[in-house]
């Protein structure tokens, strides 16, 4: 028995050991083919701050940046593929209706992502940038580092887009009656105020505004969180005769 056990610990790991060498293979090509493209992303990543001259001040400094902006757009990039085999490696513990839902989701996750970064990219970035910049510019002069921008933008893009996944995740997680609507409900209060302290991480500014910016579509993603969770939820038969 305890040699049985081993084993299915060793295919385990077997498994998540392919599953994560594909998915360093997709993020690899993804980023590859960004590379081709590079200029026109990075011409894409400037445009929220029309007419900012960026400068790098190392020679390697423009190298790097460039390589971390093309892995950034192959995780991007490859992100629904990455989703797959993370639901995939634990889908065996899943009953068969409860994986239906799995590939029902995965177009969801992939949309809700998307629409983070242009969230992210259109609403978030233009205002946090415009206050980065335009804050102390009476004192001295801003000259941008490329990487600086770079790791502001990504991350802000990142941030949201998996922020994004909440409605997506918590209603998986109701359909197969593994959280309950009335437990989102009952810590709706620890939601808003943990949606402020994440909006404070995320964005890089002090400002009251812009962290509104992102607490508040989170706490209306948390609130769709619990009217889809009660939509899909279903009790169980001991739980409905109560």
């Amino acid at each position: 028995m305890r040699d049985e056990s081993k084993l299915s610990i060793l295919d385990h790991l077997q498994e998540l050991r392919q599953r994560l060498i594909k998915s360093v293979i997709a993020v690899a090509v993804a980023s590859v083919i960004a590379f081709i493209f590079y200029e026109w992303i990075f011409y894409i990543l400037k445009l929220p701050t029309e007419g900012l001259n960026l400068i790098y001040i190392e020679m390697t400094e423009m190298l790097g940046t460039i390589m971390k902006v093309c892995l950034i757009a192959g995780i991007i990039l490859a992100m629904p593929y990455l989703v797959y085999h993370g639901i995939m490696f634990v889908s065996p513990a899943l009953t068969p209706k409860e994986k239906k839902y799995v590939y029902f989701i995965l177009p969801w996750i992939a949309l809700m992502f998307t629409g983070g970064v242009v969230f992210s990219y259109f609403v978030l970035i233009p205002p946090a940038t415009r206050f980065l910049i335009s804050f102390g510019s009476g004192i001295a002069s801003p000259e941008i580092r490329v990487g600086n921008y770079i790791s502001v933008v990504a991350r802000l893009l990142l941030a949201i887009g998996i922020v994004f996944e909440m409605p997506v995740i918590t209603t998986f997680l109701a359909r197969v009656g593994v959280l309950k609507p009335k437990w989102l409900s009952d810590h709706r209060k620890t939601a808003i105020i943990f949606a402020f302290i994440l909006a404070a991480i995320i964005t890089p500014t002090f400002d009251p505004i812009n962290q509104s910016l992102v607490a508040i579509p989170l706490i209306i993603l948390y609130e769709m969180s619990i009217w889809l969770a009660r939509l899909v939820y279903k009790k169980p038969p001991v739980e409905a005769a109560t």
